[in-house]
């Protein structure tokens, strides 16, 4: 029997007295799918189809960027250069219910219709199995495919809305008006159905794409099972797993939508399942990223040798660490917006955005040198931060040699220095591949990177380095443009998965050895002691990471660094049940519109921001509920 999409139902069951004629759209609709399964080639264009949903990870209105606390932009912007979407929606605190921002359930305001994507997947996993002319080991690698992206559609929809409806199947034509009216299931309802879409996908997709030039992006074994991890590690965080502030969230039958005690064989079951995803991973060759200096002609230093292997691990397509990028969004329009204005004689490109700012906080985020938090290093003085200081010759490859600047700046760790551009810093690449001779940021008022009319600057004086690829080139001319080397997003990358696997054993296990060893892998190639040794060594709290407590502490900061502008800290700071410590604070920057050092140097806030429990379930659309009684809106909205 033909099925049909739920939301066009719900839509058309609404206009059932007024519009006899509302089941003309079905014929054309039906020979439509049907031509789609005729043969091989109309299959594999409904296969990209269903590709074709997947979130736009890599772009700055998607929604983990701009909605969080790690990025501010100016406000209000000029027209030509209008990039404020979620920004403005969001994180200034005006989402509704009315029209809401970044909306995935109906596919609006920015956001992408994932109900009609799990009506296209259902589709084909309907209609694959008589496509005619096929190799029996490609039908059922299509086949997981699509479930694959089934099961990844259900998990953005539930990260972002909680429970959710799950559609198995698409409903019947001859339902009828009660058949349509589905509920949300339970958040453990849906967290089931999810991993056994991955378990039934698993068998069937390969090690390694055998035609990386004609399959790049489409979903691998690794792949399938580090999102499978990743799905596990969220259901056992605690947002999903006995999350008591929403106990009153029920269906209108009485069914309880979130289970309100902790399970601590969730956590079991997470640290299983990203153990099987590290071991696919090493099998199919991946590895952690590391910096080939030989395609240089001059001799770099270990810092920056260290530094690029940071970025790159972001930004070298296919490099070795990528588990799963996503070609349907690649880093083109987030370059220009991460890109500092660092060429003197080409100001006035206007190819390059350069708008993109890491707050305050997250300049503060990052360790000292020594690996540890700067509030807890008895050899950095946290309390004069803020004071200036001026670089010497042995700062060269971080900071300008006699340039006056924070104290904040100096003797960091090297994630620091590969991930963000500020006033006082170097900047290797965009043509200048001597680490002798880099390019300097100066952005105080009036310099070159600094702001110098109303649109394309920072507002905090402080630029996401480490998602430009050090090859882009800022072209000369009056509005000349910016050459993008572009890269697909990194939805996961082999160093997610380590700290995803670190935080699993230590809540299921504790402090285990093994904890520490997937956490010292990713700390050893950001040029790092392990964390026994620096906390041993450098804390004020020596044996902070000899409890679980503690070890959760310095693996959580661990994740927000490492990860940090890859659109991962939004999703973490929920699942955790951080964000309302996390986002609900001030947003502050430098005062950008000064010209002296000392006055420049002045923490200003931009905004308050308000972070309450409602915020971490979106709204529903209010027209949903008036289409369907049965679905109930999420608290507070």
């Amino acid at each position: 029997m033909k099925r049909v999409n739920l939301y066009i139902w719900l839509y058309l069951t609404c206009m059932w007295a007024g519009c006899g004629k509302y089941l003309d759209v079905v014929p054309d609709n039906v020979a439509t799918i049907e031509n789609a399964f005729t043969s091989r080639t109309t299959a594999e264009k409904f296969l990209f189809t269903c590709y074709s949903y997947l979130p736009a990870h890599g772009h700055a209105g998607a929604v983990p960027f701009l909605a969080g606390d790690e990025f501010w932009l100016p406000y209000p912007q000029v027209p030509q250069f209008y990039v404020n979407y979620i920004f403005e929606g969001v994180a200034m605190g005006n989402q509704s219910v009315i029209s809401p921002q970044m909306n995935y359930w109906d596919g609006t305001n920015g956001g992408k219709p994932l109900f009609r994507a799990l009506r296209d997947c259902n589709i084909f996993l309907e209609n694959m199995p008589g496509v005619p002319g096929m190799q029996e080991r490609e039908r059922r690698k299509w086949i997981a495919e699509v479930k694959f992206l089934k099961a990844y559609y259900h998990y953005w929809l539930l990260r972002i809305y909680g429970p959710i409806p799950i559609i198995r199947d698409n409903i019947d034509i001859s339902a009828g008006t009660e058949g349509v009216l589905v509920k949300r299931a339970p958040v453990d309802s849906c967290f089931n159905y999810i991993v056994q879409l991955l378990d039934e996908a698993t068998p069937d997709l390969p090690l390694r794409l055998e035609n990386e030039n004609s399959e790049a992006g489409r979903i691998t074994r690794p792949g399938l099972l580090a999102i499978r991890a990743n799905v596990l590690v969220e259901a056992a965080s605690p947002l999903f797993n006995g999350n008591t502030d929403f106990a009153n969230l029920k269906n209108k039958d009485g069914q309880q939508l979130f289970n309100t005690t902790p399970d601590q064989s969730k956590w079991v079951k997470a640290a299983e399942a990203c153990k099987d995803a590290v071991d696919a991973c090493h099998e199919a060759g991946l590895k952690l990223y590391e910096y080939n200096p030989a395609v240089v002609s001059t001799q770099l230093s270990d810092t920056t040798i260290t530094q690029m292997s940071i970025r790159n691990a972001i930004a070298e397509k296919w490099n070795s660490e990528i588990v799963w990028g996503n070609t349907n969004s690649m880093a083109w329009e987030i370059q220009r917006l991460a890109q500092a204005k660092i060429d003197p004689s080409r100001l006035n490109n206007l190819g390059l955005r350069s708008m993109l700012a890491p707050t305050l906080k997250m300049a503060e985020l990052f360790y000292s040198k020594n690996g540890v938090p700067i509030n807890e290093d008895i050899t950095w003085d946290y309390a004069n931060r803020y004071e200036l200081r001026v670089a010497e010759n042995a700062h060269r490859y971080n900071l300008i040699p006699g340039y006056e600047t924070v104290a904040l700046h100096f003797d960091r760790e090297d994630r620091f220095y590969a991930d963000l551009a500020f006033d006082g810093g170097v900047w290797y690449g965009q043509g200048k591949f001597d680490d002798k001779d880099p390019w300097t940021v100066r952005a105080k008022f009036k310099q070159h990177a600094g702001k110098s009319g109303m649109f394309q600057y920072s507002i905090t004086g402080y630029w996401p380095k480490k998602l430009v690829h050090f090859q882009n080139v800022i072209e000369a001319g009056d509005g000349g443009a910016y050459t993008v080397v572009e890269y697909p997003w990194p939805v996961m990358r082999l160093a997610n998965l380590y700290l995803l696997y670190a935080e699993a054993l230590n809540e299921s296990q504790g402090p285990v050895p093994e904890a520490l060893h997937w956490a010292n892998l990713v700390r050893e190639r950001a040029g790092l002691p392990g964390i026994a040794e620096a906390w041993g060594t450098y804390s004020r709290i020596p044996a902070k990471y000899t409890t679980k407590e503690g070890l959760r502490s310095i693996l959580q900061q661990e994740r927000l660094i490492e990860l940090a502008f890859e659109g991962q800290r939004f999703w973490d700071a929920r699942r955790w049940k951080r964000a309302t410590e996390m986002f609900n604070t001030s947003v502050q920057g430098w005062d950008i519109g000064q010209e002296e050092t000392r006055l420049y140097y002045r923490a200003k806030t931009l905004y308050v921001r308000q972070f309450g429990t409602r915020d971490y379930l979106w709204p529903i659309s209010e027209n949903n509920l008036i289409l369907n009684r049965n679905i109930v809106q999420n608290p507070g909205w």
